[in-house]
């Protein structure tokens, strides 16, 4: 059965295609395929709720890759801090982890905008091959903004 969802996520894996993104492609897929064979209202909730801690996981595993093959050791780490850039990349993910922490709180507490993150998110990953992690720093970056816009 055609509905909008499958419509729109239809879009999206043509745009996917256009752009030469295989993430959203394979993300489309995925979405379409749980659809179709009608394990959606299983599948979906789950992922809704766990998906983003799920994701966070699997990128955590793969920055901790080199770590784990040695790749990375004491070695590396001590002649890092010596580096400014070194310090800038340290204090880059303090920022970027903390911005996100509260796009959870924001995505938590007002999902109507999540639609806009998604989009926006969708848009970056499409049209300018951005990455998927969009929609926590967004929703960080939002909040954030919005914290100051309620102090005017």
């Amino acid at each position: 059965m055609v509905t909008q969802p499958v419509i729109f996520l239809s879009i999206l894996l043509i745009i996917g295609f256009i752009a030469k993104n295989q993430s959203l492609m394979i993300s489309v897929v995925f979405l379409l395929v749980i659809k179709l064979i009608g394990l959606s209202d299983k599948v979906f909730p789950y992922l809704q709720e766990k998906g983003i801690n799920l994701g966070v996981t699997i990128i955590t595993i793969a920055v901790l890759i080199p770590i784990a093959t040695g790749e990375i050791g004491w070695k590396q780490l001590s002649e890092a801090v010596k580096s400014s850039y070194a310090w800038i990349a340290l204090a880059s993910g303090v920022a970027v982890a903390l911005i996100a922490k509260s796009g959870v709180s924001l995505l938590a507490d007002d999902p109507h905008i999540t639609a806009a993150l998604v989009f926006g998110t969708i848009l970056a990953v499409a049209l300018f091959n951005g990455v998927a992690v969009g929609p926590l720093i967004g929703a960080g970056i939002a909040y954030i903004v919005m914290r100051i816009v309620q102090w005017f």
